[in-house]
């Protein structure tokens, strides 16, 4: 729709007419629907943007025009009103559903000569569907309130006249200018707290799950901060103007008018798809986003190259961001204080505590001083930064980085020499990839920044969450108390002997050469592990490490997963394992190494994936195979000697609380080996004791105790066992009332004796990843619930659970695989999380009278992967129909989009 063609219209049709609002009405539905076409036509959204802006300035002028404003008491003093726009709609950069900021400034405090045009010309604009916010001040009351916060001066700044008189506004930015209130210093340093908040709000990244577009870091703010400052210290009002300032590099004019053209570009889009003023990329806009730009599925899917495009663009406006904001505060708030230069070397200089360059020649006269200053950081604790100017340098010469420098001897030992650094690593590798360094010298980390994974589990982007590895590693040098400090201000918590083990590590920085290369792979195709060890082993080819130092790398990096997974997924109580674990780490050093890098990993993926269960899994995993190593491989306990040795130390500690070996017997009647395996020495002890005591007449006997570490009890777990007399459905409902008491199952052992009887363990935790703990009634609530749903009269109300609407945009198909061993199977099942799944599974095994011996929970963000030792009639299920049924049942339900839970 022509802007030209359509206002006369409208100003026709409005002439005389008594009923406007369905006039108004038409003629924005109209000029919505156009600006929807123009935009998914291609037409860039800072030209609709612009002539939404004008189009809507006719609107309000139309409208305004419908009131009399008391045009002949102009001649009266202090009487006039004019009609401003403010904010974003001031700098017109209205979107389709942006809310339109009005300012209706008064000569005087005259509110009452026209309060009651005011009130009907809201009403008209709220009556045409406008999201209009307004205020009404007198220019004093600007000047006044604009004093107290910088907020209400910010959109003052960038009012324009719509209606009324131009020397209203005018009259108020002399009394608002900088040299009334709020100097640029001042100005300056409330905008930097502005953002430093906001930017906490997001964890200082700009890489999460779903960004606000707007406020998020690399948004559209960050782009306005610098123009704030900028025209509160310069009067400029663009890009071009801070240029020609020599404020602005041409490579930062064009980072930030990129920056702003492509996320006004996402923001138009947003307001399209989502029908209203929503400035989150939310998974369920990501997808239909990226399909509106034309990406394509490929080695990466077409969500995930947007979503890349995004992450490097926030990045680089971020980075921006923070060199243009050092950079006004050295020439704004620094200027004119007193310099305290402290010389380096001949190349570098500390400028109050910030590294600079002795001459703006330094890198074309010595490129490996690209490196060495990185070194140099990483061992002076009083270095708070680098210079602004220095870093524009550096960004200039990144192009001197070539395959002859990085085949320098010179640049090679320099990097080996970053990851020794006795002080700082993280940061310095941070600089390095906000600089543009670290790409540079390898190219493989290039292709992976900004590049993420369009699922819940990978919160971070994949150079993000690399280097967010080497950090956690640092973290391990610190002694407990300033460990725990360092891990609060992080909401993170390491085992205790991650500090111990980093500190006998032979070669530390072999450790962040794997942290660097673990994921480099990603992407590629196939797998990332295997494709990972050629990249690593050209790394250390290219830095002249030595045989054994490259086939740790290489090793550490093609097995990163095998410990977590190994934890996770299999029953570490085995000693089978455990051993089977221990012929593949074969000495104590790789079982260092693998385990340090392990939980820095598990730590850097996902800030809710660490939790007490895991922690424990991987001490004792670790534990169990130091033990295996120092014995000797070929000293292996099999399978019926540690099932032996088990039960004789119970029994041996069950005598000595006064329980005769023949009662011990008689309570145990011949239970399931595995019952001797999956339970420690404690738990048999402590269960059997109970057991003695109960008497089934009462009902089942219920256990609760939390299983936590004595050293640290963030680690841990709660257990409860239930024994019972056997009978159809225990582990179902069981499972029915965990899920309904909001409890997660993430291990469960179950065995039966031969007078049938169960005794069945569960290992859960509360939703925050913690041991239930000793909060007041919660146990016995617990145990109540349980008694309930296992009385067999007991009748279960099926009741429809809603899933949360971020896993709603995860909808892969389920899959079941079922492994069969001597005398049971293994099931696995892949599916999407959502609320009452394994109960849902537990119902199937109940109705096809599969009996689960083991089960193992993995929750992956939008993923499960659950698996369970099961059998049919005490067999493995073979090659027989209900295999096929039985996973046939689980795809089914799992795939249905009727979620109910019993409850």
């Amino acid at each position: 729709m022509q802007l030209v063609n359509t206002l006369p219209q409208l100003a026709e049709k409005l002439t005389g007419s008594r009923q406007p609002i369905p006039i108004f009405r038409e003629v924005l539905a109209e000029f919505h629907s156009s600006l929807r076409q123009q935009f998914t036509a291609g037409i860039p959204a800072g030209k609709l943007i612009r002539e939404y802006s004008a189009f809507m300035d006719e609107i309000l002028r139309l409208a305004w025009q419908r009131f009399d404003w008391n045009e002949r008491l102009s001649s009266w003093r202090k009487t006039r009103i004019s009609l401003l726009a403010v904010g974003g709609y001031g700098r017109a950069e209205l979107h389709p559903h942006s809310d339109i900021d009005l300012l209706l400034l008064l000569e005087g405090n005259n509110y009452d000569l026209h309060r009651h045009n005011i009130q009907n010309f809201c009403t008209l604009c709220w009556d045409m569907g406008l999201e209009v916010g307004h205020s009404v001040r007198s220019v004093n009351e600007c000047k006044n309130q604009s004093k107290n916060d910088v907020t209400v001066l910010t959109a003052l700044m960038e009012a324009r006249t719509i209606c009324g008189s131009d020397e209203l506004l005018q009259r108020m930015n002399r009394k608002i200018s900088a040299d009334k209130i709020w100097s640029p210093q001042k100005y300056f340093l409330a905008k930097k707290d502005e953002q430093e908040k906001r930017h906490e709000k997001y964890d200082h990244t700009e890489y999460r799950l779903e960004p606000n577009i707007k406020t998020s870091p690399g948004g559209l703010r960050d782009i306005q901060t610098v123009m704030w400052t900028a025209r509160r210290k310069f009067g400029t009002v663009n890009f071009d103007d801070l240029e020609q300032q020599q404020f602005l590099t041409e490579s930062e004019n064009k980072v930030l008018t990129n920056g702003r053209d492509l996320l006004w570009k996402i923001r138009f889009g947003l307001h399209v798809v989502s029908g209203r003023d929503d400035d989150r990329l939310l998974f369920e806009y990501q997808r239909e986003l990226a399909a509106m730009f034309g990406y394509e599925d490929g080695d990466l899917l077409a969500v995930e190259q947007f979503m890349k495009d995004y992450y490097r663009s926030a990045l680089e406006v971020n980075h921006t961001n923070q060199l243009l904001l050092q950079h006004f505060e050295e020439e704004i708030v620094q200027s004119g204080k007193r310099t305290r230069i402290v010389p380096i070397n001949e190349r570098f200089q500390l400028h109050n505590n910030y590294l600079e360059v002795t001459s703006d020649d330094v890198f074309i006269k010595h490129p490996a001083a690209l490196l060495e200053m990185f070194v140099i950081m990483g061992n002076d604790r009083k270095i708070q930064g680098v210079r602004a100017a220095t870093i524009r340098l550096i960004r200039r010469h990144v192009n001197l980085i070539d395959d002859d420098f990085r085949h320098d001897p010179q640049v090679i030992q320099n990097f080996l020499d970053i990851l020794k650094s006795a002080y700082h690593l993280f940061t310095p590798l941070r600089r390095m990839s906000q600089y543009g360094i670290l790409g540079a010298y390898l190219p493989e980390f290039s292709r992976i920044i900004g590049q993420m994974q369009f699922d819940l589990f990978h919160i971070y982007t994949v150079d993000a969450h690399t280097l967010q590895v080497v950090r956690n590693m640092r973290r391990f040098r610190y002694k407990d108390q300033e460990q725990r400090e360092q891990e609060e201000q992080q909401e993170q918590q390491f085992p205790n002997t991650v500090t111990y083990i980093h500190r006998r590590l032979p070669k530390v920085e072999l450790l962040y050469i794997a942290g660097l290369y673990h994921d480099i792979a990603k992407g590629l195709g196939g797998d990332h592990s295997e494709l990972g060890v050629n990249l690593a082993a050209a790394f250390c080819r290219r830095h002249k490490l030595g045989t054994w130092d490259t086939n740790l790398v290489c090793w550490l990096v093609k097995n990163h997963l095998v410990m977590s997974t190994t934890a996770q997924r299999k029953d570490i109580q085995n000693p089978e394992v455990i051993h089977e674990f221990a012929l593949l780490v074969q000495d104590q050093i790789r079982l260092d190494y693998l385990f340090l890098l392990t939980v820095a990993d598990i730590n850097a993926t996902n800030p809710t994936l660490w939790n007490s269960w895991r922690a424990t899994l991987m001490r004792q995993l670790y534990s169990e195979t130091k033990k295996v190593l120092r014995s000797g491989l070929e000293s292996y306990v099999d399978r019926s000697d540690y099932i032996k040795e088990n039960q004789e130390h119970a029994t041996f500690r069950l005598t000595e609380h006064g329980l005769p070996r023949d009662k011990i017997l008689e309570l145990w009647n011949h239970v399931d080996d595995d019952y001797f395996i999956g339970e420690s020495i404690s738990n048999i002890i402590w269960q059997t004791l109970a057991i003695e005591k109960h008497q089934l007449t009462d009902g089942p006997l219920v256990l609760i105790k939390d299983d936590v570490s004595r050293r640290r009890t963030d680690e841990g777990s709660t257990q409860i066992f239930v024994y019972m007399r056997n009978a159809r459905r225990i582990f179902a409902s069981i499972v029915s009332a965990l899920e309904a008491l909001e409890l997660d199952i993430v291990d469960a052992r179950i065995a039966s004796s031969a007078s049938d009887f169960v005794f069945d363990t569960f290992t859960v935790l509360e939703s925050n990843g913690k041991p239930v703990g000793d909060h007041p009634g919660r146990k016995e609530r617990i145990r109540k619930t349980l008694l309930r749903y296992l009385d067999p009269d007991y009748k279960q109300v099926v009741q429809e659970k809603r899933t949360p609407r971020i896993l709603k945009q995860f909808t892969f198909k389920t899959e079941v695989t079922i492994k069969d061993q001597i005398d049971h199977s293994i099931l696995s099942v892949t599916a999407r999380n959502r609320p009452g799944l394994l109960a849902t599974i537990a119902n199937i095994f109940a109705e096809l009278d599969i009996t689960v011996l083991n089960a193992r929970i993995t929750s992956l963000g939008e993923r499960v992967e659950d698996v369970f030792n099961i059998s049919k009639n005490g067999q493995a299920l073979g090659e027989t129909g209900i295999r096929q049924l039985i996973t046939e049942r689980i795809c089914t339900e799992l795939d249905t989009h009727i979620e109910k839970v019993a409850v």
